[in-house]
């Protein structure tokens, strides 16, 4: 009987709850196609292998462009997409929003094909991710503010007309939006019908964002997670050095539970705000070895399942 009541207790676990996926990310996938990145057919097998059934596009051209081709291969290994991702500068001008929407026209044609509801935005960085160097300012003007959530209302509202997607915006490092204030800025001046947040926890922690705080201040306005962790002690070397981003992403950016924040307490707090979210490991590894990404993927799934029961990969 023991037996008997242990086995049933083991396959009704993990089937409610917030819906763990995974994303190109995890497997140092920055660029739509890179030599020294993971093959895309290898991806999607390591995926499936990993134990997930959720994954974001990546990059645009990464995997197949072509929905029907897309969707076969995504059936043949039982995945499907949550989303996709768009980057954007409204801060910079006018001229920004042809930009914008001509990544969307490409990525919500395509994801939206396969079912999916929601693109991630983030915002551009301030200083270059291949060089280093500042492009501009690290902060932005009131007439930038302005540009940039006017922007970004009248992205989200045209996605949610046009497409039936959803905007969920990803604040970042090196980004004009990655500390708890300027969060909170942008909360205050867009349109909640709008704009929601991907609340990346690693990109929040990185400048001493509570992660949990935000949430349980702003419940109606996280949309969507990116689940990630930052190594506690090297994140003030970092800073302290002004090391970009790009240069310290493999390393600040730890495999679970080797950093901050705890899982458990967001997982919490996100079942609080709706159950069904899209939780989505992200962990950046660029330019990492191909041999490494899918035993973290795989240990972190099973980490996240061992933090809360409501969790689930479908």
């Amino acid at each position: 009987m023991t037996d008997t009541l242990g086995t049933t207790a083991s396959a009704a676990a993990h089937t409610e709850g917030l819906r763990i996926g995974t994303a190109p990310d995890s497997w140092g996938v920055w660029f739509a196609d890179h030599p020294r990145q993971t093959p895309w057919e290898r991806f999607l097998d390591e995926v499936a292998e990993a134990g997930y059934h959720y994954i974001e596009l990546g990059p645009y051209g990464y995997l197949p462009t072509d929905p029907e081709r897309l969707r076969d291969e995504l059936a043949e290994r039982d995945l499907e997409l949550s989303g996709g991702t768009i980057f954007t500068g409204f801060h910079k001008g006018a001229d920004q929003w042809d930009r914008a929407w001509k990544q969307v026209s490409d990525v919500a044609t395509l994801v939206g094909a396969l079912g999916a509801e929601h693109i991630v935005v983030i915002p551009d960085l301030w200083r270059s991710d291949l060089t280093g160097e500042a492009l501009e300012s690290r902060t932005l003007d009131d007439e930038q503010w302005k540009a940039l959530a006017a922007g970004h209302d009248r992205l989200g509202k045209a996605l949610a007309e046009e497409y039936g997607i959803k905007q969920q915006f990803h604040s970042h490092a090196d980004s004009h939006v990655g500390t708890t204030g300027e969060v909170e800025r942008l909360l205050a001046e867009t349109d909640p019908r709008y704009l929601n947040l991907c609340l990346d926890t690693g990109h929040f922690a990185y400048y001493g964002g509570d992660n949990v705080a935000l949430m349980q201040r702003h419940p109606e306005r996280i949309g969507y997670l990116h689940l990630k962790q930052i190594d506690p002690a090297l994140i003030w070397e970092v800073l302290k050095n002004d090391t970009p981003f790009a240069d310290a992403a493999s390393a600040i950016m730890v495999e679970p539970p080797n950093g901050i924040p705890d899982f458990a307490p967001v997982i919490e707090a996100a079942l609080r705000i709706n159950p069904d979210l899209f939780a989505i490991v992200e962990q950046d590894m660029p330019g990492c070895d191909i041999d490494l990404p899918a035993g973290i993927a795989t240990r972190t799934r099973q980490h996240i399942f061992g933090c809360h029961p409501l969790t689930r990969t479908r």
